[in-house]
């Protein structure tokens, strides 16, 4: 490493400080993988995380790139990143021509691999993981100095893990319910043309509590409405439940919400001339074996409101009671698009505890939101940028609503 270097110190600097003011392991490795990449220009970057006490192999938990790679997984000893944990030493692709292996274990699909860095973290007693970085942005490639400021990092992480947070969970997810595969959306007005989503590829799972964070603009509730039925995307691969959607009609979609979905907004929506319990038994009457109203209105702890119209509900129980309406259907998925964002704090933690227990029932949900608080709660967190996948989470130990702060 080139001691005289401003930037290698910057960097090492910078992610020390981040590590030791973390809240959490998993808040440590997010904040050096981000500065990692941020310092050294990489287009992406992933931390694998070995499962000592499943398959014995390593899992992705947060990486930054433009594809989903949750359900890769790396073999100890296979290509690049296994060979990297297997000998815990560092493996510096600098240039791909002299490593091939490194593609296969990048692990990103249709992007060509020209350079990456592997990098095991570990701790005297035990092996963790590895920190991968690929590609330099702008076609360049990583150096000597970059893979040194990899290495450093590596044992700063594994300083950071305390002996209570030395075991590493994984998130056992269900099967895809929804798999979306290039999927773009376009907008033209006159001459111009808005492409508001560039390509998303991202599989949701049987049970899963999923967020889509981003700044205003980036499509995260546009492609919520691709997904809800809602909206048609101008290209690309849509299956859900099993059924290719991808080129369906305007009767096939509104079936598919029919059946399917459970719609929650920020405006609520409710009837204004009607209960309550009219508004979920609006619902009811359009699917098959709708839940009992008095359940659905129980589950959310709103049955003594029942007779109460809109006009006389709080915003917070106006909520609890749209949560009640997408129940009504047994949905086998919820889409939320910003539900507390109309709510104060109290009445926010109050809707969300009531969404806890709807997850907890095995409910598959999406949530579109700008609160990064309410992001701890998910079992994943997808954050888009540009119309495309930028980073993503798995949360080893999702938050309870009860414990969320802002």
């Amino acid at each position: 490493m080139d001691l005289n270097s401003f930037t290698t110190f910057k960097t090492l600097g910078e992610i020390n400080t981040a590590i030791s003011q973390a809240a959490s392991l998993d808040a440590a490795l997010k904040a050096g993988l981000k500065i990692i990449r941020d310092n050294l220009d990489a287009e992406m970057a992933v931390i694998w995380f070995y499962d000592k006490e499943g398959d014995k192999k390593l899992h992705p938990s947060y990486w930054v790139a433009p594809n989903d790679i949750t359900d890769r997984v790396h073999a100890v000893g296979e290509g690049a990143v296994g060979r990297s944990y297997q000998n815990q030493k560092a493996i510096r692709s600098l240039w791909f021509e002299t490593d091939p292996d490194v593609a296969t274990q990048a692990d990103f699909e249709g992007i060509e691999i020209s350079s990456a860095i592997c990098a095991p973290f570990s701790s005297p007693f035990e092996d963790y993981g590895v920190v991968q970085v690929v590609n330099k942005a702008g076609g360049g490639r990583f150096t000597e100095d970059d893979a040194d400021v990899i290495e450093i990092m590596s044992m700063l992480v594994a300083q950071a893990i305390s002996k209570n947070e030395s075991r590493f969970e994984m998130w056992e997810h269900g099967e895809p319910v929804i798999e979306l595969r290039g999927i773009t959306r376009e907008f033209q007005n006159g001459d111009t043309i808005s492409k508001i989503l560039r390509g998303i590829n991202l599989d949701v799972y049987e049970g899963e509590f999923l967020v889509l964070l981003g700044e205003s603009g980036c499509g995260k509730s546009t492609l919520l409405n691709i997904i809800g039925g809602m909206d048609k995307a101008t290209s690309g691969e849509f299956r859900c439940f099993g059924q290719d959607f991808s080129n369906a009609d305007r009767d096939m979609l509104t079936e598919y919400r029919r059946h399917n979905i459970g719609f929650i907004f920020q405006s609520y929506n409710l009837m204004p001339n009607l209960n309550a319990y009219q508004n979920l038994a609006l619902i009811a009457e359009l699917v098959d074996d709708p839940l009992p109203i008095e359940d659905a209105l129980e589950s959310v702890g709103m049955a003594e409101k029942a007779r109460s119209y809109p006009s006389r509900l709080s915003g917070g129980q106006q909520q609890r009671i749209c949560i009640a309406r997408a129940l009504v259907k047994r949905p086998k998925l919820i889409l939320a698009d910003e539900p507390t964002a109309a709510l104060d704090y109290t009445t926010s933690i109050e809707v969300l505890t009531a969404l806890e227990k709807v997850v907890a029932g095995g409910t598959t949900m999406i949530m579109v939101t700008h609160n990064e608080e309410i992001a701890r709660m998910a079992n994943r967190v997808v954050r888009l940028r540009g119309g495309l996948l930028h980073e993503v989470t798995v949360n080893r130990h999702p938050a309870k609503a009860a414990d969320l702060v802002w």
